[in-house]
């Protein structure tokens, strides 16, 4: 298969700091987009996939999965796109499209696996993909957003992922007018969830630990902040119909379990590196659950999008340029950003 060489900003090792580095792009198939990025969100997956965290990693690595750009190229069988239209990719690039979740539009359960956007087995070229750290993507249309016109752009990258990750939760769960949902957690993950469950109508509480955080969890929508390590403002939390965990270390899901009303759902989106323990009796009583979700499909984080652009949602940012990137991830591993940091890629 014919190939191009991109500019692209990736890691030999895990130890090893990100650099430039020439990768290969495929030559457009007949249903294929070239996507000129111009933004890319970091997310906190990124930079576990780097350190090889989760282990897995195939090095070199290029990560990054919240692209926003502009189509540049289409192959001869794309209607829905054309040369100068906005698009977005997320986590997803393919899957096998024929099991019963890729027909439910929920390519993220597809029994054979679906293909993630970097670092993932790449059946065109041999290797792994390479993701939205570079100056260009070639996808699969089918997998390819239509990104609207926001007027922070930049700001709307991190939709591609926190976004969908809280969205599709909040919808299956059923948030909106009437209900009272928790957050716990304010972060990357945690503010889009504040201002998409009040967005749908929600009564919203947040939980966090950090006190200076509390007006800020009001600043973005909250209608009330609890600090939970405060055993007296814990005790008064009751009646949640649903409840967000967005953290991604070790805790106790206890105590939330315990907030929940009867039938509520406790929903983990977090992804924490040791195992977290809970109570028999905590779930037992009450008929509660504790579940969790992963991202979303393609036709869901379309609907997120679009639901996003309507309410003037979009996430709250630090614009670096490609020569902050290592800056950023020592950063981000300190939780040293207010919420998410956004590669400029015209850079």
């Amino acid at each position: 298969m014919d190939t191009t060489l991109t500019k692209a900003y990736g890691t030999d090792s895990a130890k090893a700091p990100l650099h430039d580095m020439e990768i290969k792009r495929r030559a457009l198939l007949e249903n294929d987009v070239e996507i000129e990025i111009l933004y890319c969100g970091i997310c906190h997956s990124d930079l576990h996939a780097i350190k090889n965290d989760w282990g897995g990693t195939t090095y070199p690595i290029v990560p990054g999965h919240e692209i926003v750009g502009k189509i540049t190229k289409t192959g001869d069988k794309v209607a829905r796109f054309k040369v100068g239209d906005l698009a977005a990719i997320g986590c997803i690039v393919d899957s096998c499209r024929n099991c019963e979740h890729c027909h439910n539009s929920e390519e993220m359960f597809c029994e054979k696996g679906w293909t993630l956007v970097f670092n993932a087995p790449d059946k065109h070229l041999g290797g792994v993909t390479y993701g939205g750290f570079s100056k260009n993507i070639v996808a699969d249309a089918d997998y390819v957003l239509k990104m609207p016109a926001f007027e922070n752009l930049a700001a709307a990258a991190p939709l591609l992922c926190a976004g969908i990750t809280v969205y599709s939760p909040l919808r299956h769960w059923h948030a909106g007018p009437g209900k009272k949902i928790g957050i716990i957690g304010i972060g990357g993950l945690g503010h889009m969830a504040i201002k998409i469950a009040k967005a749908m109508g929600s009564q919203v509480v947040v939980f966090t630990t950090s006190p200076d955080k509390m007006d800020d969890a009001k600043r973005l929508g909250a209608d009330e902040a609890v600090l939970s390590k405060d055993a007296d403002q814990m005790k008064t939390q009751k009646g949640f119909d649903m409840i967000l965990d967005t953290v991604s270390a070790r805790h106790d899901v206890n105590m939330y379990l315990n907030t929940l009303k009867v039938d509520g759902s406790l929903v983990l989106v977090g992804l924490p590196n040791e195992p977290l323990e809970i109570g028999a009796f905590n779930v037992v009583n009450g008929r509660k659950s504790f579940s969790g979700s992963n991202i979303g499909g393609i036709a869901e984080t379309q609907e997120m999008l679009d639901f996003c652009k309507e309410h003037n949602i979009t996430a709250d940012i630090e614009l670096i340029q490609t020569d902050e990137i290592n800056v950023a991830l020592e950063r981000l591993e300190r939780n040293d950003v207010k919420y998410r940091f956004v590669i400029d890629l015209k850079s």
